[in-house]
């Protein structure tokens, strides 16, 4: 086993998740995983079918964005992830989708509201949507603008990425994070669900009021407070 092997795997598996959850089509999206012993992540090659895709097709890049090993291309946001390594230093997985409905609310440029305790059992903001990219970053190297793009916005909200692991980048798509691989894409499939529920509410009443902080409170904590209870 090649000592890069294990994150292969990982990237891999969790690319794999990402049709079987209905987040991606064709080769739309890319998942990563990091090493950070290593200083290097593995992530998915660009425009390859999932279907085609094995352990040796995982291309493993540094932090600054540069193949270290793999003979293919990796995925064309490669430096979008790269910044957000670099950046955010406890994070150990990347994923990126264009999935219907958060896509959706991306592209109106518009957070998702708490409206309802599934939002509530993971987040207690609305899932923020920063302003689509200035034209200065888009004539400059755009992948990597797109990962400062995130980073500024959430300091600009004073957000934590740990709390927050989820984001809608403006007129363009989600991106999300977490501890591994596998909690990144969970975290994919939590926010399109999220995306759609918001919709269907606004439909159903467009007045819909944002949930009140006392039950977001008690919803979030009970599954991540100090006392929390859910689960086993």
């Amino acid at each position: 086993m090649g000592k890069y092997e294990h994150i292969r795997e990982e990237a891999l598996d969790a690319n794999l998740m990402l049709p079987k959850l209905n987040l991606v089509l064709f080769t739309f999206g890319n998942v990563s995983a990091v090493d950070r012993d290593f200083g290097v992540f593995a992530i998915k090659p660009s425009g390859v079918p999932y279907e085609d895709l094995d352990v040796n097709s995982m291309v493993i890049v540094d932090f600054e964005g540069k193949t270290v090993e793999g003979k293919l291309r990796p995925s064309s946001d490669t430096k979008t992830h790269a910044v957000l390594y670099k950046n955010w230093t406890d994070i150990g997985g990347i994923a990126h989708t264009h999935s219907t409905y958060a896509t959706a609310w991306a592209q109106a440029q518009k957070a998702i509201p708490i409206y309802g305790t599934t939002h509530a059992d993971h987040l207690t903001v609305d899932v923020p949507c920063a302003p689509p990219m200035d034209d200065a970053r888009i004539a400059g190297n755009y992948e990597h603008e797109t990962g400062f793009q995130i980073l500024d916005y959430f300091k600009s909200l004073g957000l934590s990425h740990r709390e927050v692991e989820m984001i809608l980048v403006g007129n363009h798509a989600p991106f999300t994070w977490g501890k591994d691989a596998k909690k990144a894409v969970y975290n994919s499939a939590v926010l399109e669900t999220l995306a759609q529920m918001a919709f269907f509410t606004e439909g159903i009443n467009p007045s819909a009021k944002r949930m009140k902080d006392t039950l977001i409170k008690k919803h979030f904590d009970r599954k991540h407070g100090k006392g929390a209870y859910y689960g086993q």
